[in-house]
């Protein structure tokens, strides 16, 4: 009898070990690990990263406490996209972001039809084969794009430089949103009777020798949404100034970096909204049917210095508009 006892405590004792051990995996909820694939480090690439971090932060996912987040950047270099894409894979991410349109083709590829990839303020994503349409994205992707404003960009361009009788459009070759930008801006300056030559870059490395040539044929250069023509655009300034040949930019970033004005969307809050969405689809969202977001308003962003050395005086209206409702860099 004593047996029987001592062996029912122990069997109960070890019942309740096991019953207590499972309730607590039952109650542990697995951190999910998001992978975020930037193609270069350039100004307006960065503030979309921290816009998607801040984006998941405010629906909850914390990083280091409710999300792990892997954060890959390929430098440029095509063949590192194609190894980080296939980290996130084997290290079984719950979702992936793609910042920029190589980033996000080459997660597109690696992730097949399961793992869910966001994009991140991507231009021209169904043509550059990576959804269906904006409205039905189909399959696991979806995300922002930011659509530049590029009548207002032509617009502003006219208004600040009057005197221009040729435009020089630049942009990157291997680049398919700077390429999609370029010519689309090309083709609004022929509806509007505005004369224009295209240049182009393979690399940054072409961005001196290109950019001399462009500064001697033009009166102002318009530089496109292009990852190539942003990492170099030091470069084409240092060019364009000395021929006093002002420059045009898609994004506030490339303003700040020697651009004389343009009427940008916020790449900070385009990486935000795209965090946003990674929130809901973490949570369950489907991504077939969840419509990719657009951003095409722009905020007046101007460059005093840069005026000045061009011998430019900024029409009132655009300085106030700048001061009250976008940026000013001194």
């Amino acid at each position: 009898m004593i047996a029987f006892i001592s062996a029912l405590v122990v069997f109960l004792g070890v019942a309740f070990f096991m019953t207590g051990n499972g309730q607590k995996k039952a109650n542990t909820k697995k951190v999910p690990t998001v992978g975020i694939l930037q193609l270069q480090t350039h100004p307006a690439l960065d503030a979309i990263h921290r816009g998607v971090v801040a984006g998941l932060k405010e629906y909850g996912y914390v990083p280091g406490k409710t999300v792990k987040i892997d954060y890959q950047n390929a430098q440029g270099d095509q063949s590192n996209l194609k190894t980080m894409s296939q980290k996130f894979v084997n290290e079984d991410a719950a979702e992936v972001v793609g910042i920029a349109t190589p980033a996000a083709q080459a997660l597109v590829s690696a992730a097949g039809k399961s793992t869910p990839v966001i994009l991140a303020g991507i231009t021209d994503p169904s043509g550059s084969g990576l959804i269906k349409s904006d409205a039905h994205p189909g399959a696991n992707v979806t995300g922002t794009s930011g659509e530049s404003p590029l009548k207002s960009h032509l617009d502003l361009l006219r208004e600040l430089v009057p005197s221009a009788k040729t435009v020089g459009i630049i942009y990157t070759t291997s680049d398919h949103g700077g390429e999609y930008n370029a010519k689309k801006f090309a083709k609004i300056c022929k509806q509007e009777g505005v004369a224009y030559k295209m240049y182009t870059i393979a690399n940054t490395n072409d961005m001196q020798t290109v950019a001399e040539k462009m500064a001697s044929e033009v009166d102002a250069v318009y530089a496109p949404q292009d990852n190539g023509v942003a990492s170099a655009m030091k470069t084409l300034v240092s060019v364009t100034n000395k021929a006093k040949v002002p420059v045009i930019p898609a994004v506030d970033t490339m303003v700040k970096a020697g651009g004389l004005a343009t009427l940008s969307v916020d790449q900070y809050q385009l990486g935000k909204l795209s965090g946003e969405m990674a929130a809901k689809v973490l949570k369950g969202k489907d991504t077939s049917d969840y419509a990719i977001k657009v951003i095409t308003k722009g905020k007046m962003t101007l460059n005093l210095s840069e005026a000045k050395k061009l011998g430019i005086t900024f029409p009132a209206s655009v300085l106030k508009e700048a001061k009250t409702k976008g940026v000013v860099y001194q």
